[in-house]
Order: structure tokens, then sequence, then C-alpha cells
């Protein structure tokens, strides 16, 4: 099982092999604006080459500011033009695939025409690499919050073939939507069939919050025994976004825990 982390600086390989992680997730720009992908030094070869060298995964995530789900067109259409350019960029530097949040439907607006917006974006974006759809922690109107959500979502966009759709669980959204941990790899599978990727985090808020506040394993509400029954179970590669004070850390108790079983 490879073990990573969410790296904010601008050498994200360096950071990973300091804390001997096998993963780097990054993010190919600003991730709250809507200027395109860029290239970590401009040269994709170069950046696939430097990571395979020294052993290191690449996943992006994609910016928050991307949603596919939404009516306002004047959001909904750039999503769609940055997710793809996003997409390419990702499969340029030989990304493991390419992590977006389910996003989310405005007050008053029937969750259904967001569903048909996912169904149209996943029709129209061509996929060079594995999409990979984020649960989130609140929302009224989100698409992949609750279980009921996501079930929903997945039976929108259907069978897509090529395992270019999959899941991302984040385990600080899930217990912040009120998801019991204890037994939700079991429950998510049995919607989506598979879980590509963990975000392992702890929560500084309690369960069912609605909040999206990661903390490090040691601070948060959430069990770090539990944390480590989730990824044991879902048996997916695992990238820690938890604050940088303690990222490293994290990083080696998980490595040491699933050593050590």
């Amino acid at each position: 099982m490879r073990i990573g982390g969410h790296f904010h600086g601008d050498d994200p390989l360096a950071e990973a092999v300091a804390c001997q992680a096998r993963i780097a997730q990054f993010f190919l720009g600003d991730p709250q604006g809507w200027k395109g992908p860029v290239i970590p030094g401009g040269d994709p070869a170069a950046v696939r080459d430097a990571y395979a060298k020294a052993d290191v995964d690449v996943y992006i995530h994609a910016p928050y500011v991307i949603n596919v789900a939404t009516s306002n067109n004047r959001i909904r259409i750039p999503s769609r033009k940055l997710l793809d350019q996003q997409l390419k960029a990702a499969a340029s530097i030989g990304a493991k695939a390419l992590i977006v949040h389910g996003g989310h439907v405005t007050s008053g607006i029937d969750p259904a025409v967001g569903l048909e917006n996912w169904r149209k974006a996943i029709e129209r974006i061509e996929r060079p690499l594995p999409l990979l759809i984020e649960n989130t922690a609140g929302g009224t109107g989100a698409m992949a919050r609750s279980l009921d959500a996501i079930a929903r979502l997945w039976d929108a966009i259907g069978e897509p073939g090529g395992g270019e759709i999959g899941f991302c669980l984040d385990t600080c959204h899930a217990n912040s939507a009120g998801i019991e941990l204890a037994d939700a790899v079991d429950r998510i599978k049995a919607i989506t069939g598979r879980i590509d990727l963990v975000h392992c985090n702890n929560s500084r808020d309690e369960f069912g919050s609605g909040a999206d506040r990661h903390a490090n394993f040691d601070t948060g509400t959430i069990d770090p025994a539990v944390l480590l029954d989730v990824v044991r179970a879902a048996g997916s590669p695992v990238v820690c976004e938890t604050p940088e004070t303690g990222l490293a850390a994290d990083i080696g108790w998980l490595r040491d825990k699933l050593a050590d079983a």
C-alpha cells in the first residue's frame, strides 16, 4: 500500500522524499482560481521522469472552484473547460488520477439538475486518466455528501467503462457529513464498486458538523485507530491532507502501523 501526502510547496517531490512518502498529491496552480494548469518547471516529460526515478506516484487535485453540477452557466461551463484542462495536464506528467469534488446545486434547485449536469460532463469531457470523485463534508445541495447522494450520482453517471471514473474517500468529509466510518468502506463499495484513493484526515470538528477542517491524527476528534481501520479496509493508496506541521508524522505513523499488521 502506497502512502503519501498533499504538498503545497514549489517542490512536492522533494517534500515527498524528505518524509519517505510514496505519493505526492498537489495542485497545478491556484486551487481557488480559474486560470489553466501550470506544469512545475514547464516540462511535462521532465516532471514525469523525475517522479518515476524517485518511485513517487503523482495524484493531482483539481481546483476547488470547479463545479460541473451547478445550473449557473457562468460557473458550470468554465468548470467543464478547466476540468478538461486539468485532466490533460495531469496525464501529461504521468499522474495516476485527478481528484475533483462532487460539487453542488444552489438552494431551491432540484438536485436532479446537478445529476444531469454531471452526466453531460462525463459524456463530453475526454478522460486520458482516471477521474476520482471525492465525497464532500457539507451543503444541502451537495452531489456527494451523503451515501444516498453518492448513490444517486453513481446511478446518473452510469458505467462509463474503462475504469475512468472512480471514487476518493475523504475520512474527515465523511465524518463531518454524518457517515459512520466503522462501515463506510463496505457501504461505499456497495454503491461505487470501488475506492481508488483514501484521503486519510482527522477532523477538527464533531461528527455530523458539516465542517471541512482537517486535523492531524493526534489532535482531531476521530480516533486514529478508526482511521487506520478505514485504510486497511479500503486497501487503496492513501494521501494524508493533514496540516503541514504534523504531516510527516502522520505519514510515518500510518506507514509504521500498516507495516506492523
